[in-house]
């Protein structure tokens, strides 16, 4: 008994075989093997969302920002609180560019309406 030869990458998988026209003159068989490529989404881009030191917001209104904005808990407001007390800067969520945008200008919103200079950022991870 003869083995008969495989045809292409086994790696591959068919999907359809066109017939070509006999005769046409360029060498090649009659079948023809289409692969499918599985596209791969792109991961998108994260942004950290970072609230700003400054002398004149109290420091119980930043604890309610991020409580109300960021949904932390009492006790990780405090904390994010301090750390941008203590060092100027912190962060308080990872987000898409989207949501990172919306919460950013929600924050400096509400800041602005109960007139408080707090200042709110984001920038690419």
């Amino acid at each position: 008994m003869s083995e008969v030869p495989r045809q292409g990458n086994p790696t591959t998988r068919p999907v359809a075989a066109t017939p070509r026209a006999p005769g046409n003159g360029d060498g090649r068989s009659g079948t023809a093997v289409i692969t499918r490529t599985k596209p791969r989404t792109k991961r998108p881009n994260l942004y950290r969302v970072l609230l700003l030191n400054d002398d004149y917001t109290p420091m119980e209104f930043v604890v309610h920002v991020v409580e109300r904005f960021f949904n932390k808990s009492r006790e990780d407001a405090t904390r994010i609180m301090l750390h941008v007390h203590q060092n100027g800067v912190g962060e308080c969520g990872i987000f898409t560019y989207e949501v990172a945008e919306t919460k950013v200008t929600q924050v400096m919103d509400f800041a602005r309406k109960h007139q408080h200079p707090l200042q709110c950022v984001m920038e690419k991870k």
